[in-house]
């Protein structure tokens, strides 16, 4: 699997953005993008002919540019999410039109790891006519609008959760998701079940409550012992790419 290296002088994000792609087809009409891209090669399975892969590095300010667009966290974070999503759509797509001009992309597809996953998420709800699937492994879905602590609500206050509960259903839309039982150790409501799985299944039942059907437009992937780590995610990563959408 070859992969070539890119570079985008990005107005939006005042930097020079890398970018590698790979595809083994001759002309793809599936786009993934990948947040974290610095890790591609360590993820990637044999890639179905279909697709081309562009995997965007993360810099210094990953906490700044990862997050829900206009909407930071309690701590300031993810205040150029919004500046991103403008890279993504505005200069990222334009430029990977120009460098493969036989490419006819029909489906997009968004995934990340970690805080990229809620980046991910956050900018296939809010531009279905573009995206159509998000993949978000282990997400940071507790991403939330007040610390822990007195006066703090999980139906409340975790950003990602009233962004889904505040919007529509989107016919075409799918998302996969995926958790390992040993992301973390943390479990706030003290209910045997570590927060990760929780704010994913809570995610979930909000797309559900949308109108989106579980096993059509949501898989949802359990790791019994998966860590918050690369060996994980590409365990996932190979399942993901299996999904119907990719053929």
């Amino acid at each position: 699997m070859q992969i070539r290296q890119h570079y985008i002088d990005s107005v939006y994000l005042a930097r020079s953005v890398q970018l590698d792609t790979c595809f083994t087809g001759t002309s793809p009409h599936i786009l993934l993008l990948v947040n974290d891209g610095q890790e591609l090669s360590r993820l990637l399975p044999e890639l179905p002919a279909t697709v081309l892969v562009a995997g965007i590095y993360a810099d210094a300010d990953r906490k700044a540019v990862y997050g829900t667009a206009g909407v930071p966290d309690y701590l300031g974070q993810g205040q150029l999410s919004g500046s991103y999503t403008r890279f993504i759509i505005e200069e990222l797509l334009p430029f990977l039109q120009q460098q493969y001009p036989d490419m006819r992309i029909v489906k997009r597809a968004f995934a990340g790891f970690s805080l990229g996953g809620l980046s991910a998420l956050d900018i296939v709800w809010r531009h279905p006519d573009i995206f159509q699937l998000a993949g978000v492994f282990s997400g940071s879905l507790w991403w939330r609008s007040k610390a822990l602590g007195p006066g703090y609500q999980d139906d409340t206050d975790r950003i990602m959760h009233q962004l889904i509960r505040a919007g529509s259903y989107h016919p075409g839309q799918q998302f996969f998701f995926e958790c390992g039982t040993a992301d973390e150790t943390a479990d706030r409501n003290n209910n045997g079940v570590i927060d990760s799985i929780d704010d994913t299944r809570d995610l979930i039942k909000e797309l559900l409550q949308k109108g989106y059907k579980p096993d059509k437009d949501i898989f949802y992937l359990e790791i019994p012992g998966g860590r918050h780590d690369m060996a994980t995610w590409k365990t996932a990563m190979d399942l993901f790419l299996q999904l119907p959408f990719f053929y």
